[in-house]
């Protein structure tokens, strides 16, 4: 077990460096190729900071321990809009636009909803493909919102790429190595978290839930509490919600191409579905009423973050923990 918490827990500080450098490294050559700034938001940075929670859950797919990738885009979609959120609110108080409630709210919610239906008994290589058509379709409705002056990237791209001036080889090789860093400390995740739940006779996918995705998730954290600090949390609210609907249509699209089957975990499946729609459904509540998630919303929902991980463990999850420590 130990072995398995050092591969893990290893795999997750270099993934979180790993996965900065390819997003700004890609980012960046594509300014230097002069793609638009909507392409470059849209597509490279929104599947760029969904990376880790990509190969991860791809890689435990592909070797045969879906339950890991399920855990992991649960995990993350809870993670996100709970414990995230709530990090950055207790800093300072988190504005929500009425754009952001008009659009993104409802494009999360239903793609969360989407994403717990499809996992219900098991996942085909059809409802992964359904999956990605519905992260192509946003996509492309984006792209068309941006072309028409709808909706701007410029400040998510001058975050990611700085103001800083840049040598396109230098980039080319940082995207490079950072790609390369992602794959493999995806692997040693993978397998740090299988070792990890055969030794405390844990489910994958709760070890999935909780290690992997709070792993994963740890960007997204840093940067939203960076965020709240520097009072720049105009975006925010509506970076989490596009993570989160990245995580459900195109990582859940990819486990189920590339790893189809059943999910062995029907808690995870059945009740940690119904937990994440719930808390999502609540922190959609919190952002609409007031406009803003404040302090008071950010304790509610770090309690519901605490109260999932209580009710996923079980009592005997909770036992053989404290055994194998």
């Amino acid at each position: 077990m130990f072995l398995g918490l050092v591969f893990a827990l290893a795999g997750l500080a270099v993934l979180a460096v790993a996965a900065d450098h390819f997003v700004r490294g890609a980012a960046r050559i594509a300014i230097a190729k002069k793609v638009s700034p909507v392409v470059i938001g849209a597509v490279l940075i929104g599947f760029g900071t969904s990376a880790p929670e990509m190969v991860v859950s791809g890689l435990a797919a592909g070797r045969g321990d879906l339950d890991i990738g399920v855990g992991n885009i649960v995990g993350s979609n809870v993670a996100n809009i709970s414990l995230v959120l709530a990090a950055a609110a207790t800093v300072a108080v988190v504005p929500v636009s009425s754009s952001t409630v008009k659009r993104e709210v409802p494009v999360s919610i239903a793609s969360v909803i989407v994403f717990a239906l499809l996992i219900q008994g098991e996942i085909t290589r059809l409802e992964g493909a359904l999956l990605a058509l519905l992260i192509a379709i946003f996509l492309v409705a984006i792209l068309r919102a941006g072309a028409r002056g709808d909706v701007s990237f410029d400040d998510d791209v001058s975050d990611i790429v700085g103001d800083e001036p840049f040598h396109f080889r230098y980039e080319l090789l940082r995207t490079t190595n950072g790609l390369v860093g992602v794959v493999v400390a995806s692997w040693f995740i993978v397998d740090g978290a299988e070792r990890v739940a055969e030794a405390l006779e844990l489910s994958g996918g709760f070890v999935g839930f909780t290690l992997v995705a709070l792993g994963t998730s740890a960007p997204e954290l840093v940067t939203s509490v960076q965020a709240a600090r520097q009072g720049e949390t105009d975006l925010l609210v509506g970076n989490l919600l596009g993570s989160n609907v990245f995580n459900s249509l195109a990582v859940g699209g990819i486990i189920g191409l590339i790893g189809p089957g059943p999910i062995v975990d029907t808690t995870m499946a059945q009740t940690g579905s119904v937990l994440m729609v719930g808390i999502v459904l609540v922190s959609a509540v919190f952002m609409v009423v007031g406009g803003k998630v404040d302090r008071p919303k950010a304790f509610v929902l770090f309690f519901l973050w605490v109260v999932s991980v209580v009710v996923l463990s079980g009592g005997e999850s909770v036992q053989s923990a404290a055994l194998g420590f």
